[in-house]
């Protein structure tokens, strides 16, 4: 039987990347990840999966972020009982981010209860912060370049992506066939994160297109961020700043701290990170030294330009205050957490302001904030959107169009065949033109849980 590919997540939509390699007697699952955005996407992540748990050999994790790792619990709770492998700084990541994705999820779920809005009686958590503490257990992690093999006859290796801490491209190597995972890319000069390393020859090459259709502002992002931090000090107002925990968070703060050392912004605007996770990947800055370009007495100056905060009630603390500060909070696309909170206190002020780091899904309540809604759902109930709207066009961790496509160009040899997934479908179809126009590749965006030849 000839090597397959089938596509479980991430294909027609940018979240939910799981991808099944199978040589018919063994099944790897690279990236095992949850779907965000439209409610029908975030569906999926209940429904009964096409591919039993059980009938999973083991899997391979790209990165850390929960659209590549967060369906891991519950992928544990199904009956999955082989190894995670991914690189030690990702296996760091998850640690962090799926026991708080479980306790979000918990918190959430009682909310909805204590309040009622929810449909579901009772609501229930997708899983607990217990259930990914288990989860936590099947992880093997592994260096980048070295090779391993995830199963009997099957080679592996990681390349650094960029993007985030541990990030990674995977090669794998069965039936005879390479097949190339680019995860998700980062830039060339992001401020933070290392380029992507340049990718080995493969067979076949599975490539992420979330900036498939644009082109990054060349801008820096700290002229974008000093602009809108003076406007919203000069007034008076708040800024609330959605991040996403691991990544976005620490680049902003390396801007805010920059920029107070420069004077750009007022050294004495109060700068607070809403978000243990935050925190604590804030500190494995100093844990993997090798994965990011900031100098130690840069990470050293980043961590005290904020204030942390931990506990709900220091949360709860921060809107008795008075004045205007900054409140970073996860998540990233506003989809859940504590920012929600912050959403629902100071969208209605004029005086205020949102501030957009990244890219945000379709369906999530940080696109309807980028599209100009006048009105966002929190908890059940509309809230007005009076606060002024902006997104930093120069924050993102993806590689754009044309960075994509030089990633490709590098390649030793053609590929027989790329598969462009990860984007929404505008976006992975320019970039599968662009693949077919100037490289001259064989190129599909293939649908969700098709089965492809590798």
């Amino acid at each position: 039987m000839r090597a397959s590919l089938q596509f479980l997540g991430a294909a027609g939509t940018v979240t939910g990347s799981r991808h099944l390699l199978s040589d018919g007697e063994h099944q790897l699952l690279i990236d095992c990840g949850l779907f965000q955005g439209h409610k029908v996407l975030r569906l999926r992540n209940w429904a009964q999966p096409p591919v039993a748990a059980t009938d999973i050999d083991a899997v391979i994790l790209t990165h850390a972020h929960l659209d590549h790792s967060g369906y891991l619990p519950l992928l544990v709770q199904q009956g999955f009982t082989g190894k995670a492998h991914a690189t030690a700084a990702t296996v760091d990541l998850c640690a962090l981010l799926l026991p708080d994705s479980g306790h979000i999820q918990e918190e959430d779920a009682a909310f909805a209860n204590r309040h009622g809005f929810s449909k579901h009686h009772p609501a229930l958590p997708l899983y607990t912060k217990q259930q990914a503490l288990q989860a936590l257990k099947c992880l093997q992690p592994h260096a980048m370049h070295a090779n391993f093999s995830p199963l009997p006859g099957w080679k592996a290796q990681f390349l650094p992506a960029g993007h985030i801490f541990g990030a990674a491209s995977v090669c794998v190597e069965f039936a005879g066939r390479k097949v190339l995972f680019s995860g998700d890319l980062g830039r060339q000069h992001d401020v933070l994160m290392c380029p992507p390393e340049r990718p080995p020859q493969a067979d076949t090459v599975v490539i992420e297109s979330t900036y498939g259709n644009r082109l990054h502002d060349h801008q820096s992002m700290q002229v974008e961020l000093a602009d809108a931090l003076r406007r919203v000090a000069s007034r008076g107002g708040v800024a609330v700043v959605p991040v996403f925990a691991v990544g976005r968070a620490q680049a902003v703060l390396h801007a805010i701290a920059t920029l107070k050392a420069k004077g750009a912004i007022p050294h004495g605007l109060p700068v607070f990170l809403d978000s243990p996770m935050a925190i604590h990947t804030t500190e494995l800055l100093q844990t993997h030294p090798d994965s990011h370009r900031l100098a130690p007495w840069q990470v050293d100056a980043l961590a005290h330009s904020v204030t942390m905060v931990k506990t709900p009630e220091q949360s709860k603390a921060l809107a008795q205050r008075h004045g205007p500060r900054v409140i970073l909070a996860a998540s990233g696309m506003a989809t859940g957490g504590r920012v929600l909170h912050h959403l629902g206190l100071y969208l209605g002020d004029h005086r205020n302001m949102v501030i957009l780091t990244g890219f945000q899904a379709a369906g999530t309540r940080g696109a309807r904030l980028a599209a100009g809604e006048k009105t966002l759902r929190l908890h059940g109930q509309d809230h007005p959107v009076n606060a002024e709207i902006v997104q930093l066009h120069s924050a993102s961790a993806h590689a754009d169009a044309n960075e994509l496509l030089q990633w490709l160009s590098q390649m030793p040899q053609p590929p027989d065949q790329v598969y462009v997934v990860h984007g929404e479908p505008e976006a992975s179809d320019a970039l599968r033109q662009r693949i077919e126009r100037e490289l001259g590749w064989r190129t599909v965006v293939p649908e969700h849980q098709s089965t492809w030849p590798v």
